[in-house]
């Protein structure tokens, strides 16, 4: 993964399986929120910004071009917080950018 500046979102990366790990946990939460089972689930893109943990912006694809973006906050290791599901966006096609949301 390539580190970013301090508080400054990276540029869009291909996903990694750790990303798609990521996705994998908050999925749960999401089709609980949209009240949606989601047959397909897989990270296509990220960005990340480092502030006291890291925000990762996802790209996730959940049908044949439809997309859901996830903001998800990761803690620093030394915290013992995990993972939180902070925000989202659906409706999204392949072509739209990940933004700052």
């Amino acid at each position: 993964m390539e580190t970013a500046v301090c508080g400054g979102l990276t540029p869009t990366e291909p996903a990694i399986p750790e990303v798609q790990k990521i996705a994998d946990q908050v999925k749960p939460q999401l089709e609980g929120k949209e009240n949606k089972t989601y047959q397909c689930f897989t990270a296509t893109e990220y960005k990340s910004q480092v502030v006291a943990g890291t925000n990762y912006f996802i790209k996730v694809q959940v049908g044949e071009n439809d997309y859901v973006h996830l903001r998800v906050f990761v803690s620093l290791p030394h915290t013992n917080e995990g993972i939180t599901f902070t925000s989202y966006q659906t409706g999204k096609t392949g072509g739209d950018p990940l933004t700052y949301f």
